[in-house]
């Protein structure tokens, strides 16, 4: 059954917010579904309600200068028992796993138990002649010719089988010769991390990583979550469930998406890992300075490069722009950090018919409005 609104419910979704005064500098407006501040504040609030009268469905945080403009939900989280999106919605966060996954190898790096130029031998027996050049660098920067997939995301498969596939597959191109987007390369990845570290993939991110940084609502399975909070998606018009409904391993997806996607968090905890990275307080200066190189370029027609688990290119305004985003279809999730104009940008959308490029774009013209 599909939940739609009505003329009522709509005027009760949005009286919150619209009853909201015009903010004076430093003011703030505080609803069940979130919060926000000041002219900016207003005005993305605003844009926000009218695309959620339009049937969008997701949450938006916006931070200038260390200060949060917006954090905020819109539309529904659960349309059968109409609960609403607000900032504190647990979502997926599709391939921005990828950056997660590139950290825990730097995390293994500043401890001397690898390096990004081992080769993949190094940590895997039996590695055919055409990958014993690829390195941990060509996985990192999707330059190892590996496939992207081998297999659907909710199919149960266990490392060492999706390690037999990778490993009997046929390259597409030659290691280190050219950027090919390839999720299969961050599972191995993952598989290179529970080898080493000798730990659980997740459970070494969530000490490594997530534990120090105060982000105790991400991963799979380890975060004590009410399950009522995460966001449901929809296929067709019919609930889809959430992530944890469909057919994961007892600790977490098959590997065919573990390392890869399918993690899940909030605003607040991927705000968090944001100042994370500018305080170099779970990686170091020079493992940031990696992680966010200019090392392959993705297009030949655009200067948009590839670092480890992230994109970095220069924006419109001649700013510097590191950003990923993930999505399978169903849902789509965006993390935006524009460094040098000390703006973070996170948005995520769970209805898949409403376009986020679309909606975002827009909203980014409120955030940086064009040059009269």
């Amino acid at each position: 059954m599909v939940v739609r609104l009505t003329q009522i419910q709509r005027i009760g979704a949005l009286i919150v917010f619209l009853a909201a005064p015009v903010l004076a500098a430093g003011q703030e407006w505080v609803s069940s579904r979130g919060a926000y501040r000041d002219a900016l504040g207003t005005s993305l609030n605003n844009y926000m309600l009218g695309i959620e009268n339009e049937g969008f469905s997701g949450a938006l945080l916006v931070e200038r200068n260390g200060e949060i403009v917006i954090a905020s939900g819109y539309g529904w989280s659960h349309r059968e028992s109409q609960r609403m999106f607000t900032r504190d919605t647990v979502f997926d966060i599709g391939s921005i796993t990828k950056q997660f996954t590139a950290a825990g190898i730097m995390k293994l790096q500043e401890a001397g138990k690898l390096d990004a130029q081992d080769a993949l031998g190094k940590f895997l027996p039996n590695v055919p002649p055409d990958k014993r050049s690829i390195t941990l660098h060509h996985l990192l920067t999707h330059s190892s010719g590996m496939r992207d997939i081998f297999g659907a995301d909710y199919s149960v498969i266990s490392r060492d089988d999706f390690l037999a596939l990778a490993l009997a597959s046929e390259l597409r191109s030659e290691p280190g010769t050219r950027y090919r987007y390839s999720n299969a390369g961050y599972s191995v990845l993952g598989a290179v991390i529970e080898i080493v570290s000798g730990e659980p993939y997740e459970q070494f991110l969530f000490k490594q990583l997530f534990e120090p940084s105060g982000m105790l609502a991400t991963g799979y399975k380890i975060p004590a979550r009410d399950r009522e909070n995460i966001v449901h998606l929809y296929e067709d018009g019919k609930d889809w469930g959430t992530m944890l409904d469909h057919a994961w391993l007892p600790d977490g997806p098959g590997w065919h998406l573990r390392c890869n996607g399918g993690i899940l968090s909030t605003l607040e905890d991927l705000r968090k890992w944001h100042h994370a990275l500018l305080d170099n307080s779970v990686l170091t200066g020079a493992s940031a300075e990696l992680m966010f190189g200019n090392h392959v370029r993705e297009m030949p027609d655009r200067e948009v490069y590839y670092g480890y688990g992230w994109s970095v290119l220069d924006t419109p305004r001649g700013t510097r722009l590191i950003t990923h985003n993930g999505g399978n279809g169903l849902f789509t999730t965006d993390f935006r950090r524009y460094m040098d104009e000390n703006t973070l940008v996170l948005m995520t959308s769970s209805v898949a018919e409403r376009n986020l490029e679309k909606y975002e774009k827009k909203m980014l013209e409120i955030v940086f409005p064009p040059a009269k």
